[in-house]
């Protein structure tokens, strides 16, 4: 426990020993309200003393579930972004399919382009021969 400020220890322990002194002199003289005054005194200070000791747990307590708060939002901040650069990962990953998909549509197209184009020039070349054979069968 920390007190707040020196002057509240200094009167919490010349409290506590004017208290006592009180009941000492008290019980000597044989006046019993004096004695009970400074038992109360006593009390008085051991109360005060007690409620600053809970007032600083009480503010101990607060920081640490301030601390725990943050560091649950923390984790859930750092969760939030893992899941963002999954989910961009994943994006980027099926952009890049996508293309190569692309890519590879369009060389298979100039393939059949090129299949087409060669079957056809064999084709007529063949009518051509054909035609050098047996000249009276063209159409």
């Amino acid at each position: 426990m920390t007190p707040d400020n020196d002057t509240e220890v200094a009167g919490g322990v010349i409290g506590k020993i004017a208290g006592r002194l009180k009941e000492t002199a008290g019980e000597a003289l044989g006046n019993e309200d004096m004695a009970r005054e400074g038992r109360l005194q006593q009390a008085g200070v051991d109360a005060e003393r007690q409620a600053r000791r809970a007032d600083s747990d009480a503010r101990d307590e607060q920081a640490a579930a301030d601390i725990e708060a943050q560091r649950a939002d923390t984790e859930a901040e750092r969760a939030r972004l893992e899941a963002e650069i999954v989910a961009e990962r994943r994006e980027a990953q099926i952009e890049a399919d996508a293309q190569r998909a692309e890519t590879q549509a369009e060389q298979d197209k100039a393939r059949e382009t090129a299949e087409a184009a060669r079957l056809e020039q064999e084709s007529r070349r063949a009518e051509a021969r054909a035609n050098v054979i047996d000249p009276e069968e063209q159409s």
